[in-house]
């Protein structure tokens, strides 16, 4: 909440405070993204040391950065959005369990939480990007003929790619999206 006051909106206590969570909760998710991306391409891993306590982190920071702020609605697409992903790639490691593997069913969970906390249009950009910008790294690779479609390439860094780019401008490529047909 701002109030206003002569000469501009200064933030109330609440609020300010609830800013200093939301950044320190996309801080945390900066720092393992960069050590998770790095150990997923080294060791095709995402390891639960790091993935597992970022479901807790999240939730505490965005939950109170939410009812500080006076934003509890926020909470519903963030939770939405971390049940839908977890389980969407926990299908798809089921359906093919030599191309998507659990880190990866962990990770989209904690991402779905952050995305939905930020709305649906972050959250859909976010969650498509992924398998976008993955998608096209394997055809980059399949042509240079440097993998085969028997390689393994870890998806962590695609998933962490994927949802900052939901992050920074997810609405607004949701949003352009959407107006090409005439939904926006």
């Amino acid at each position: 909440m701002l109030a206003v006051v002569p000469g501009g909106a200064i933030p109330t206590p609440g609020s300010a405070t609830a800013g200093v969570l939301t950044l320190a909760a996309f801080l945390y998710l900066a720092a393992i993204s960069v050590a998770l991306a790095i150990i997923d391409v080294d060791t095709h891993t995402l390891p639960n040391r790091i993935v597992l306590p970022a479901y807790p982190v999240a939730a505490i920071l965005l939950t109170s950065a939410s009812l500080l702020g006076g934003d509890s609605a926020r909470l519903i697409p963030a939770v939405i959005g971390c049940v839908v992903l977890f389980g969407l790639y926990m299908l798809m490691a089921l359906a093919y369990p030599a191309g998507m593997g659990l880190g990866d069913v962990k990770l989209a969970g904690v991402l779905g939480l952050f995305l939905g906390w930020l709305g649906w249009g972050p959250l859909a950009v976010g969650a498509f990007s992924a398998f976008l910008l993955g998608g096209l790294f394997a055809l980059l690779l399949l042509v240079t003929r440097r993998a085969s479609r028997k390689s393994g390439i870890p998806f962590g860094p695609w998933m962490l790619a994927g949802a900052w780019l939901g992050i920074f401008y997810g609405e607004q490529i949701a949003s352009g999206y959407l107006s090409l047909f005439g939904l926006a």
